[in-house]
C-alpha cells in the first residue's frame, strides 16, 4: 500500500520534503498529518480535490465536516469575493456579522446572542471565561477523550487525564458526570460535551444522557455548555434541536464560517452580556474577529444548508454505510461503522469503539486509508467521513466502487480482521 502510494504522489513527497525544512513537522496542523506523508492539494471543487500530480480525490471528510457545500460552493464565492473586493477587515462593526447571527439566533432557541471569534478552540476558550466570570470557579467537567479544541484544559481531557482545572467522566454514562458534579460541583465552572463525539469516534448521546447532565450541572451550580462545532449541521437548530435540550451556551464553527476561521459562543441574553463593552465584566477583543469576509461566506453557508439539503446527506450517508458494509462482507473483512446523519466513522471490527484510545484497528485503518487514497477517496486516517450537499447518488456508487477496491487490496495483503 505504501509503495504504491509513494510511486502516485511524487510531488505530495518532495513538497513535504521542503516543508519539514521551515515548518515542524513540516505541518501547521496534526489532523492533517499521516505516514508516510501528507498529500499536498492544489485545487479543490465541489467534492473533489486535486493534488500536485494532477491525481484527483472524491472528499469525504470536507476539512473535518467544516465545508458541508464541498468546495469553492458558487454563492459562497461570490460572497466573499464581494466582500474582499469592497475591503476585509477593521476596527469597527460590520452589517455581516449581525445578519450571521440573527441566522443563528433564528435557527437555534437557546441562542439570544452571539460572540464571533476565529475558531472552535477559542470559542471554547471564550465560553470557559464566561462560565468562570458568572460561577466565581475554575474546573471544567469534560467527557473523557472529548474534544473541545487545543486549550490546555480541554487538551488535558481529551488525552483521557484529569488535571488541576479537569475533571474527566465517561461520555455516556450519567451516573459517571453525577459523581463528579456531587463530589467536586463546588469547584466546577461549568461542564462541556458533545451532543456527539466527533473525535471520539462518531458516539452520539441520546436524549436521557445529555438532558440528564445538563440537570446535574444546574444542580451544582455550573453551566452546561454544548459543543455545537461538528453538529450543527445535523439539523437547523443543531442536535440540541433533535435532543430537546436547552444548554446555557452553545459553541459553533466549521460550517457557519463558509471555508473561512471562525467560532461563536451563543447563549442568553443575560451570559452574553458580560461581553457589553460599556461596562465589561470581560475583557475580549481579537483583530480578525467577526472578520467581514467570513461573516459573508457564513451566511451564504448557513442560508444553503436547508432542512431538505440535510436530508439529502442524511439519505446519501444511509446508502454509503450499506455499501460499505457490502463491500466488506465481499472483502471478508470486519467492519463496524459508528453512524449519525451526514458523519460517520468507521472501525474494522465486529463492534465500534472510538478512534482514540479504545481501538484495536489501527494499523489496519492506516492501510485502508492508503487504499482508499490510492484509489481516489479522501478520508481521515482515523476513519471519519463527512458528506457534504453537493455529493449524488451517483457520486455515492462510484465512493463504494472505489473503497470496494481499497478493501480487496488490504484483505489480499495482509491479515484479516477478527
Amino acid at each position: 500500500m505504501e509503495a504504491r502510494y509513494r510511486e502516485l504522489t511524487p510531488g505530495s513527497a518532495r513538497a513535504f520534503s521542503e516543508a519539514r525544512r521551515w515548518l515542524p513537522g513540516g505541518s501547521s496542523r496534526q489532523a492533517g498529518y499521516w505516514h508516510p506523508y501528507p498529500l499536498t492539494f492544489v485545487r479543490g471543487e465541489a467534492c473533489y480535490l486535486w493534488d500536485l500530480d494532477g491525481r484527483r480525490y472524491i472528499d469525504l471528510l470536507g476539512n473535518y465536516t467544516a465545508l458541508v457545500h464541498g468546495h469553492a460552493y458558487p454563492p459562497i464565492v461570490a460572497a466573499a469575493r464581494a466582500r474582499v473586493d469592497t475591503g476585509s477587515c477593521w476596527a469597527g462593526n460590520n452589517e455581516e456579522q449581525v445578519r450571521l447571527a440573527r441566522l443563528l439566533v433564528k435557527r437555534v432557541d437557546s441562542v439570544a446572542q452571539v460572540r464571533f471569534t476565529n475558531s472552535g478552540t477559542e470559542a471554547a476558550n471564550l465560553a470557559l471565561m464566561i462560565a468562570r466570570r458568572w460561577t466565581g470557579r475554575d474546573k471544567v467537567l469534560m467527557a473523557r477523550g472529548g474534544y473541545h479544541g487545543s486549550l490546555m484544559e480541554f487538551e488535558t481531557g481529551f488525552g483521557g487525564a484529569t488535571g488541576p482545572l479537569t475533571g474527566i467522566a465517561q461520555y455516556g454514562d450519567l451516573g459517571a458526570f453525577q459523581k463528579v458534579l456531587s463530589e467536586e460541583g463546588n469547584s466546577i465552572a461549568a461542564v462541556f460535551i458533545e451532543p456527539v463525539m466527533g473525535a471520539g469516534g462518531v458516539i452520539p448521546g441520546d436524549a436521557p444522557f445529555v438532558e440528564g447532565v445538563r440537570q446535574a450541572a444546574h444542580s451544582a451550580g455550573a453551566l452546561f455548555v454544548l459543543d455545537e462545532v461538528l453538529t450543527l449541521r445535523l439539523a437547523p437548530g443543531g442536535r440540541q434541536a433533535q435532543l430537546g435540550v436547552r444548554p446555557d451556551l452553545t459553541l459553533f464553527g466549521k460550517m457557519i464560517g463558509g471555508g473561512f476561521p471562525v467560532g461563536a459562543v451563543g447563549g442568553d441574553q443575560g451570559l452574553l452580556e458580560l461581553f457589553n463593552p460599556d461596562q465589561p465584566r470581560i475583557f475580549h477583543t481579537g483583530t480578525f474577529n467577526a472578520n467581514p469576509v467570513t461573516m459573508a461566506a457564513g451566511i451564504a453557508s448557513v442560508e444553503a444548508l436547508t432542512a431538505d439539503r440535510i436530508d439529502q446527506m442524511d439519505a446519501l450517508a444511509e446508502k454509503l454505510k450499506a455499501g460499505l458494509r457490502q463491500a466488506a462482507i465481499k472483502a471478508g473483512l470486519a467492519l463496524s461503522i459508528n453512524h449519525i446523519g451526514s458523519i460517520m466513522n468507521l472501525f474494522f471490527s465486529e463492534s465500534s469503539g472510538t478512534a482514540y484510545g479504545q481501538r484495536d484497528d489501527g494499523e489496519l485503518m492506516a492501510r485502508f486509508h492508503l487504499a482508499a487514497l490510492n484509489h481516489g477517496l479522501f478520508l481521515a486516517p482515523r476513519g471519519l467521513i463527512a458528506l457534504s450537499t453537493v455529493m449524488t447518488e451517483s457520486i455515492i456508487d462510484e465512493v463504494i466502487e472505489r473503497a470496494t477496491d481499497a478493501l480487496l487490496d488490504i484483505a489480499s495483503t495482509g491479515p484479516r480482521a477478527d
